[in-house]
């Protein structure tokens, strides 16, 4: 079974991190506060999907959507 990642959340859907598929992109994210154990609520998607708006640790994180695919979340 494939993991879910943050990409594949809906609008308003809440997800906890569990790890990164991308080790050079982790590293960007920890610097973010995407660190994992952290709840991440997708809060909207521009109109055509990309990038996507995060809120997390209590502020608004805009991403591509290609990163938002590496943040692996817990089932």
């Amino acid at each position: 079974m494939q993991k879910r990642s943050v990409a594949d959340l809906k609008v308003g859907e809440k997800a906890v991190i569990e790890s990164f598929s991308d080790q050079w992109m982790s590293l960007k994210l920890l610097e973010m506060g995407c660190l994992p154990g952290t709840e991440v609520c997708l809060h909207c998607k521009a109109p055509l999907g990309d990038p996507i708006c995060l809120n997390v640790s209590g502020y608004c994180l805009s991403m591509r959507k290609s990163e938002a695919a590496t943040i692996l979340i817990e089932q």
